[in-house]
């Protein structure tokens, strides 16, 4: 029996077990014991509620702690460090106030039940009370979101001018990745050249552009900045890292970016965690279509020799497709000659006011 098939289940007892006590209170109040079957009916859902109160609370303690590894896997970047301390500090704050009012709520639905010998005491208005339960979440609130606005302005504000740089764009139902060559600037891309040959639609009448390369994974160097250029060419995805604690929208339309700084190798992340398998992974959290499944990317976290290494292995993306190079140096001296021609022919037309002029 499928997880689905136990949880419909419970739900139909449950649903069955509703209608039944319902049952029973209007069978008594036409019997003409409403009153005594009220009463015991509102003593069993104060007990129910208290049950409820510490068998939820013991469950969801058990499933916290069994779940926590995988909620929180081990960090490997500098701004991920100041990002998981404001997260738990916010998490402690909230669980503290969520589980005393979940407390409270429940103990007082079980020592307040209805008694005949017992009036209910009116209390409906108390400026005291309604500034503190006001001022004091209103101040924690502000600290918390004055702390995460400035995180995040550190992490999307200008990158070190000595980042690496390399631009993701996501797809259905992959990722596409590119670093800028020797000149360490990236040339321009236009959607309009995008073909089975091209799939990043690169401009290679663009000098800048001409020393790009594509690469199947990513490559980046341990202790140095990171900047990720992020674009997508169709729908909404998210470039989601979880062990660099980054996590961006690729927008179709909108570029976005997003820069830190990796501090462990893969292989020292292997080595922690006991995995000799370990990758660090990037994927979509975006539920972007029927094979969103698909859109990983592994990413090697080099030491920098290492690194220096790799990058210079890398092939252009024009030395690699010499093809789509011709065909942008056929149009170059297609325009060439245009541009040859046009002025000639310009030349001896003159305007009629020119020559009303003479």
């Amino acid at each position: 029996m499928t997880t689905l098939s136990i949880i419909l289940v419970l739900a139909l007892l449950l649903v069955v077990f509703g209608l039944l006590f319902r049952l029973q209170i209007l069978t008594a109040i036409f019997s003409g014991s409403s009153n005594r079957q009220v009463g015991v009916s509102n003593r069993i859902n104060a007990i129910l509620f208290l049950a409820f109160l510490v068998i939820g609370g013991g469950l969801f303690a058990w499933s916290f702690v069994d779940n926590y590894d995988k909620m929180n896997p081990p960090i490997a970047s500098i701004h991920g460090l100041a990002t998981e301390k404001m997260f738990w500090t916010t998490m402690v704050i909230l669980g503290i106030a969520f589980v005393l009012t979940q407390v409270l709520l429940f103990w007082y639905s079980y020592k307040y039940q209805h008694n005949d010998k017992r009036r209910a005491f009116f209390f409906p208005h108390n400026n005291k009370i309604e500034v503190i339960w006001t001022v004091i979440p209103a101040i924690v609130m502000a600290a918390l979101v004055f702390a995460g606005w400035k995180e995040w302005s550190r992490i999307m504000g200008p990158a070190p001018k000595d980042a690496v740089v390399l631009e993701l764009m996501g797809k259905q139902f992959n990722w596409l990745l590119r670093y800028p060559g020797r000149d360490q600037k990236l040339g321009v891309v236009n959607y309009r050249l995008i073909d089975a040959s091209n799939e990043f639609g690169f401009d290679l009448s663009d000098k800048n552009g001409l020393d790009d390369f594509t690469a199947g994974e990513v490559h980046v160097p341990k202790g140095h900045p990171v900047l990720l250029r992020i674009r997508s060419r169709d729908v909404l995805h998210a470039v989601y890292m979880p062990n660099f604690r980054v996590q961006m929208y690729a927008v179709p339309g909108m570029p976005t970016k997003f820069w830190f700084t990796p501090t462990k190798t893969t292989d020292e992340m292997r080595a922690q965690t006991g995995n000799p398998n370990f990758n660090y992974e990037l994927a979509c959290n975006q539920v972007c279509g029927r094979g969103h499944f698909a859109m990983k990317m592994s990413i090697i976290v080099d030491e920098p020799d290492d690194y220096v290494n790799w990058y210079a292995q890398q092939k252009s993306f024009s030395e690699q497709n010499p093809d789509v190079l011709a065909s942008f140096k056929q149009k170059s001296d297609k325009l060439v000659e245009k541009a040859t021609v046009a002025p000639a022919a310009a030349a001896v037309v003159i305007p009629t006011a020119a020559k009303a002029s003479l």
